[in-house]
């Protein structure tokens, strides 16, 4: 009889030390989980805490609930090519409240992605002002990609309204570690005017560095036809870019080709499709003239592009061509409002071509 009250005290034992487990584990579930969501270092679910030190560095992750929840009535759209952008520059020359949304190497599809965030009249940041204007970075050399084609595959859990999804984000140990306990313990957060900033530091930006790292492609032999890019040009325009447009007359899009360096076309015509790649040019910018609210901005043959003390790589340029640019959105200037001015400037940027000496460029020791 004392055996099997021996046996029933230790069963009662075991399952008092199972329920208290259990009972632990889901307190710090929910405390945990509840931590991620009040501070929400993602924005997941609401704008920023006053006075927490927010870390924003994650483009995949953090974008979506910043394009859904911060306070702006305009936004940056596009590659790398914008990272540099300083948001208090838009404020200062523009007057608008300005969130940057890069995707570094962005696909037209990636753009597309965020951009029906943006617009999406559900969100508290459409409820709280309209979108007033989109500036985005037309980068020629993916628009010729598939229209679903992605950089990098976006965590569902951050971009839908699936809450029940949601669980891989409020018990992420990345998330609480380096978004949350890091900045508490470092105490400084991201000045979001600054936000994805490039890593190079000002010593990067020079011709030095450029040549040292540029790494020419082969010549190809076979010319590519001249239209054999303007098909998938369009279908993107078509399926990610213009429906935008078309259903927000009330926006100003400004649409720019960034100025990447004389390198890059020292690679197009490498790759043999200086014809074709013009021809690129031109139609989009044909469609993108259709339109009244929009902005187009030709920066390619600006003097700056053939000074390679002005660049990291061969297309990536210093911040402060950023603020010139911001500039000229402001004041107009390189602005292209015909098909006319746009031959002209595509012509005017075959004569930099043709009259820069790479030679003597590839001839130095770098």
């Amino acid at each position: 009889m004392e055996d099997k009250n021996n046996v029933t005290r230790e069963k009662n034992r075991y399952r008092k030390l199972f329920i208290a487990f259990w009972a632990v584990l889901i307190a710090v579930i929910v405390v945990v989980g509840g931590i991620v969501v009040y501070v929400d270092p993602f924005f997941h679910y609401h704008r920023p805490l006053e006075g927490f030190p927010y870390v924003v560095d994650n483009q995949l992750s953090q974008n979506p609930g910043m394009a859904r929840n911060m306070n702006y009535n305009s936004c940056i759209i596009g590659s790398s090519m914008t990272v540099n952008f300083d948001t208090d520059d838009f404020k200062e020359l523009m007057g608008l409240d300005t969130l940057k949304l890069s995707y570094s190497g962005a696909y037209p599809k990636d753009d597309s992605n965020i951009l029906s965030i943006v617009f999406d009249e559900e969100s508290l940041a459409r409820k709280n002002s309209p979108v007033d204007a989109v500036f985005f970075a037309m980068d020629i050399p993916v628009m010729a990609a598939d229209k679903e084609t992605v950089k990098y595959e976006r965590p569902e859990y951050l971009y839908d309204n699936n809450i029940f999804n949601d669980v891989k984000y409020v018990l992420n140990k990345d998330v609480i570690m380096q978004y949350i306990f890091r900045p508490i313990v470092q105490k400084k957060g991201t000045d979001l005017s600054e936000a994805y900033f490039s890593w190079w530091t000002p010593d990067y930006y020079n011709i030095q560095w450029v040549m040292h790292t540029y790494e020419e492609p082969d010549k190809a032999l076979e010319e590519v036809p001249a239209d054999a890019m303007i098909a998938q040009s369009g279908v993107n325009l078509d399926v990610n870019i213009l429906p935008f447009v078309e259903e927000h007359p009330e926006t100003e899009f400004y649409f720019f080709f960034p100025p990447y360096s004389i390198l890059y076309w020292h690679n197009v015509m490498q790759d043999n499709s200086l014809n074709a790649t013009m021809a690129q040019y031109r139609y989009v910018a044909d469609r993108l003239l259709q339109y009244d609210n929009v902005h187009l901005f030709y920066f390619q043959n600006m003097e700056e592009v053939t000074d390679l003390n002005n660049y990291a790589d061969y297309s990536h340029y210093k911040p402060e061509i950023n603020r010139y640019m911001v500039e000229c959105f402001a004041n107009g200037e390189h602005e292209i409002t015909s098909s006319e001015e746009m031959d002209l400037e595509l012509t005017k940027m075959r004569g930099i071509i043709d009259e820069f000496d790479f030679d003597e460029l590839f001839s130095q020791e770098w």
